[in-house]
């Protein structure tokens, strides 16, 4: 069980409220994650300014959970699991392509499947990635660039991933039928 607190807005240092307001608007709800980042507000911004900036880049939607559901796995943060699995099957990732990250299996879907495989490689070797799988990545149809941009999207799903192992905040309700552990 955590010792550290999962705030409420109400809760929050005066500093992290209005970070927590704007995740509420943008979930329905502050999730336990959030509240539990709230504690540092230094945390919270930095997280929330990343956030915005990963889900305005090249990246579709799809693509974005493909790649947060995987960085969830790598990193055995059951919370994220649970979390981005919800999402990923919400933006329209097949039931087996999920189970597939899940399961630390590449997906069968080309560009879920080179997405899931180079953000895989790139946390496990510290982003000491072969030209090679930069060249698979390209080949599945993405630019030189959004290598670089995939690394943002590990940079916030790190801190999430990380707040999830430290915190171990409660998984809520809602995810509870996608569960997960390492």
């Amino acid at each position: 069980m955590s010792t550290f607190p999962i705030h409420t807005i109400e809760s929050a240092p005066a500093q992290s409220k209005p970070v927590l307001r704007h995740i509420e608007q943008t979930f329905g709800f502050v999730p336990n994650i959030a509240g539990a980042m709230a504690s540092s507000p230094v945390l919270i911004d930095a997280f929330f300014n990343l956030f915005q900036k990963v889900h305005s880049g090249t990246f579709s939607e799809a693509q974005i959970q493909t790649l947060l559901l995987t960085n969830a796995v790598t990193n055995a943060c059951t919370w994220a699991v649970a979390f981005h699995t919800a999402l990923a099957l919400n933006q329209g990732l097949t039931a087996a392509d999920v189970e597939a990250i899940r399961s630390g299996r590449v997906p069968t879907d080309p560009q879920h499947a080179a997405l899931s495989t180079l953000t895989r490689s790139a946390i496990k070797k510290r982003g000491h990635l072969d030209e090679s799988e930069i060249t698979a990545f390209i080949e599945a149809g993405f630019r030189r660039d959004q290598v670089l941009e995939l690394l943002a999207v590990a940079a916030a799903s790190t801190i999430t991933n990380y707040v999830g192992s430290i915190a171990q905040p409660a998984l809520e309700t809602q995810f509870e039928v996608y569960a997960w552990k390492a």
